[in-house]
């Protein structure tokens, strides 16, 4: 790939004269998941200063404990009591199998929570912004097997997303569900655990070649004494190793945090998120170390500070530039709530019907598949889940078979609709404004509106042509729209921002 802009300019701020429609639609693509008419215009209008000052703000809104994972959390004392009283046999099973059911049912919960409180637009790029976090410091339930580790640690990630990076990366050592993910439960002083040292240099601080084994073996001892019990961290005196250690050639009685104070003295710390931020927001294609090392340099010297790094990332003029528009394949989630948002609908209280196709196409929330989280990228497309984003386009243009619901979903559609939330599925409603136009000014307006490039004369041309066949209005013209409209976001176009 050539880059347009050199390493020594390519994270200055975008020209205020380059500012314009194309780039906001970029951004708000990029930093959240679509990009909505009416947000395109106040991104215009206010700056783009103005906007990413809004999009990533200094305190970002919390994403609210579930119920379901408030109750498990009340639970676990008494649930561990009872597991450890238990006699083995089939009490015990008994027990072991309720509490990984009522921890599944608490996590598909929280799942769809999470993704009603993200497909909301001032939510959208904070929200992305930790997911992103989650993908760097990864944990899963399939290990941690609780729900509600899982939430606080996404909530340690929210609290401390746009703080200092070694702020955050102490948080997430403390983090129960980190704790339990790479087992400091067991690190204890003569027979330390090497997992979260590996991991905190390799995936989360530096990179590979950045540390010896040397350097992972002393920051294990370092970590000693790391505990957490019901949900919360608990330091031992008893089971840390308190005594000298030497690494990256420093030597001295350190402990967890100061391993994570020299970690981010080394060169690379400060190029390692730029690197990550890069594979997750912007390119499948790595940047030539350079312009890494250009960024790194730069947020070293501001502390490492992730909202100021935020802000010069989105605010540069390397993520404006012309070869990384509209060729970034959207992830599971992104294609969804892109989906939510574009049809304005609102997500379904279905876990069935809104995690299995997220599943299907390759991204769990709460559960990627390894320490080095989701790979993304072409990875997310193949002839199957290719299928299956567009059976999920069909299914959001279909009425809910409601018979097909158990009990529990029942109810939680009852409980919706009487809160006012029924736009579960796309209606004549959203489309009836475009029966109004012609077939040319109908189509510019879904290709403008759903594609993140301008489409191809041809691919235009045939849409134009489905949309002129009906010249009378009524039925017939709103359901070529919807058959129109329904091609569109299974296109090859569609999947990319």
């Amino acid at each position: 790939m050539k880059l347009t802009y050199p390493a020594t300019e390519a994270w200055e701020p975008l020209p205020a004269a380059e500012w314009n429609a194309d780039a906001a639609r970029h951004l708000l693509r990029r930093a959240g998941w679509s990009a909505l008419p009416a947000e395109v215009a106040r991104a215009t209008t206010d700056g783009l200063a103005a906007t990413l000052d809004r999009l990533f703000p200094a305190q970002p809104a919390l994403f609210s404990e579930p119920r379901l994972v408030a109750h498990l959390k009340e639970n676990v004392p008494q649930m561990a009591r009872s597991l450890a009283q238990a006699q083995q046999g089939p009490e015990k099973q008994r027990l072991q199998r309720e509490a990984r059911e009522r921890s599944q049912v608490a996590i598909q919960d929280m799942s769809i929570k999470w993704l009603q409180f993200a497909a909301q637009p001032q939510n959208a790029a904070c929200a992305k912004w930790v997911l992103f976090l989650s993908d760097v410091y990864v944990v899963a339930v399939e290990k941690v097997k609780n729900a509600a580790l899982i939430w606080n640690h996404f909530d340690l990630l929210t609290r401390h997303g746009f703080g200092p990076a070694p702020v955050l990366a102490k948080a997430v050592s403390r983090s129960p569900a980190m704790i339990s993910y790479l087992d400091l439960n067991q690190s204890k002083r003569g027979d330390p655990n090497e997992n979260f040292a590996r991991e905190l240099f390799e995936l989360f601080l530096l990179g590979e070649g950045n540390y010896s084994e040397q350097d992972i073996k002393e920051s294990a001892r370092a970590f000693t004494g790391y505990r957490q019990q019901f949900g919360v961290f608990r330091f031992v005196p008893g089971q840390h190793d308190a005594s000298s250690k030497t690494i990256f050639g420093q030597s001295g009685h350190f402990t967890g945090d100061d391993v994570i104070d020299l970690a981010f003295r080394q060169p690379a710390a400060g190029a390692f998120l730029p690197h990550e931020m890069v594979k997750f927001y912007l390119s499948d294609t790595p940047l030539p170390p350079g312009y890494l090392q250009e960024l790194g340099a730069w947020w070293r010297a501001r502390d490492y500070d992730l909202r100021v790094l935020a802000l010069r990332f989105f605010g540069s003029r390397l993520f404006y530039a012309r070869e990384f528009r509209g060729d970034f394949i959207k992830s599971p989630v992104q294609f969804y709530l892109g989906l939510v948002q574009d049809l304005d609908l609102s997500v379904a209280p279905l876990p069935r019907s809104v995690l299995n196709p997220l599943r299907q196409m390759g991204q769990m929330l709460f559960n990627p598949p390894n320490v080095r989280g989701w790979v993304g990228g072409r990875n997310w497309i193949n002839s199957a889940t290719l299928g299956v984003r567009r059976q999920l386009v069909e299914s959001l243009f279909s009425p809910i078979k409601e018979d097909n619901l158990n009990a529990d979903e029942q109810i939680e559609l009852v409980a919706a609709r009487a809160n006012g939330t029924s736009n579960f599925t796309a209606s004549d409603v959203l489309l009836a404004p475009l029966a109004a136009l012609d077939a040319a000014a109908a189509t510019d307006h879904l290709l403008a509106n759903f594609l993140a490039l301008p489409a191809a004369p041809p691919f235009r041309d045939s849409v134009r042509k489905f949309l002129a066949v009906d010249h009378a209005d009524g039925p017939p013209k709103l359901r070529r729209l919807r058959r129109a409209t329904v091609t569109l976001l299974q296109s090859p176009e569609y999947q990319l921002c």
